[in-house]
C-alpha cells in the first residue's frame, strides 16, 4: 500500500520512526520490500536525482512497482530526496510519488521559502507531501558535495516561521550529521540541544534526519582489506542517538551510506577470493541476502517492527 509520507507521521511522532532508503538497483528494492513486508514494518523508498539519472527513471519505477505487486502487504511512501525544481515537477507529474523533498538549503531564508512554498502549492494539487530543509549538511553524497566549513546548523529561531510560510509537511534540518562515510570527526556528535530548541518551536510536527547511516567499523575494515582506502575513523550515528531522536519527534532518517558500504564489501570481498569469477549475480544473491538482515536490524532500532498494522487502506 503506497501512502503519503504525512500519513505515515501522524503514527509514528514521539513512538517510532520510518527508515527512509535510498536506492539504485534492483537487488536495494527486492531486499526492501521483502524485509519490510516480513517485518510489517512501514518505510520510505527514496530515489534521488542522481539515482534516477544513472537508471532512466521509468526503469526505477518499474523496478518499485514490481516489487509493489509481489508483496502487496508492504506499507510505504515514494520519495524524490534531494530533488531540484527539474526533478520535483518531473516526479509530481508522473503519478506515481507520494512525497518530494524541496532541497533549497543553500539559499538564503527568503529565497528558501519562495522556492518552497512553490513546490508545495504545486504538490498540494495531487495529495503529495513535501520536505523542506533548513540548516547546509556538509559531506559527500551522489551529487552532492559541501565541504565542513560551508556546513550550516539549522537555526531553530527559523523554524517556526518557515514552516508557517511554507507549509510544508516535515523538516530536514541540521544538527550534526552529514552526507556520506564520515558522519562525525573527533568527538563531534548529534547536537541534541538544537533538537530540542526545535522540538519546543515545532510541537509535533515531523523532523527528518539526513546523514543517519550508522558506519560500521568492521565494513570498513573488511572493504580496506579488500583494496579500499577508506578512512578507518570513519564514524556514523550511533544507536543511542538513533533511540534518543526519536522522542524529539524525529519521523524519518534517511539511510543510504550503510546499503553503499555493504555492497563495496560484498563485492570486493568476492571478485578477490574468486580469481576465476566474472558472474555479479553470485555477489548479488549474497548482497540482497546481507542487506535484507541489515534493514532487519534498522527496523528493530527505529522501532517499527509490526506497525504497518497502524495503517490502514485509503
Amino acid at each position: 500500500m503506497r501512502v503519503t509520507s504525512k500519513y505515515l507521521f501522524e503514527k509514528a511522532y514521539g513512538k517510532f520512526c520510518i527508515p527512509a532508503v535510498n536506492v539504485s538497483n534492483p537487488e536495494q528494492v527486492h531486499a526492501l520490500f521483502s524485509i519490510a513486508q516480513k517485518m510489517e514494518a512501514p518505510f520510505i523508498i527514496q530515489t534521488t536525482p542522481a539515482a534516477r539519472e544513472y537508471i532512466n527513471p521509468n526503469m526505477v519505477l518499474s523496478y518499485i512497482n514490481s516489487a509493489e505487486k509481489t508483496h502487496p502487504k508492504a506499507v510505504y511512501a515514494l520519495h524524490l530526496d534531494h530533488g531540484y525544481e527539474t526533478h520535483i515537477i518531473d516526479a509530481i507529474n508522473s503519478g506515481e510519488y507520494t512525497s518530494v523533498m524541496i532541497d533549497a538549503s543553500h539559499d538564503p531564508l527568503e529565497k528558501n521559502i519562495k522556492r518552497t512554498k512553490d513546490i508545495v502549492k504545486k504538490a498540494r494539487q495531487k495529495n503529495i507531501s513535501v520536505e523542506a530543509e533548513l540548516g547546509v549538511l556538509s559531506g559527500i553524497e551522489d551529487n552532492l558535495n559541501i565541504k565542513e566549513e560551508n556546513a550550516l546548523y539549522t537555526n531553530p529561531k527559523d523554524v517556526e516561521y518557515f514552516v508557517k510560510e511554507t507549509r510544508c509537511d516535515s523538516l530536514a534540518v541540521a544538527v550534526g550529521t552529514s552526507h556520506g562515510a564520515y558522519k562525525f570527526s573527533g568527538e563531534k556528535s548529534l547536537r541534541f540541544d538544537l533538537l530540542n530548541q526545535i522540538q519546543k518551536k515545532l510541537p509535533q510536527f515531523p523532523i527528518v534526519l539526513h546523514g543517519a547511516s550508522q558506519i560500521d567499523s568492521m565494513e570498513v575494515q573488511r572493504i580496506n582489506k579488500a583494496g579500499g582506502g577508506l578512512l578507518e575513523a570513519a564514524k556514523g550515528i550511533s544507536e543511542y542517538e538513533i533511540k534518543k531522536s526519536i522522542s524529539y519527534g524525529v519521523c524519518k532518517m534517511n539511510i543510504a551510506t550503510d546499503l553503499r558500504l555493504l555492497w563495496t564489501r560484498i563485492f570486493r570481498e568476492f571478485f578477490r577470493d574468486h580469481k576465476g569469477e566474472w558472474d555479479h549475480l553470485k555477489p548479488g544473491k549474497q548482497y540482497i541476502k546481507e542487506l535484507e538482515k541489515l534493514l532487519e536490524k534498522k527496523f528493530e532500532l527505529l522501532e517499527n517492527k509490526g506497525k504497518a498494522t497502524l495503517y490502514k487502506h485509503r
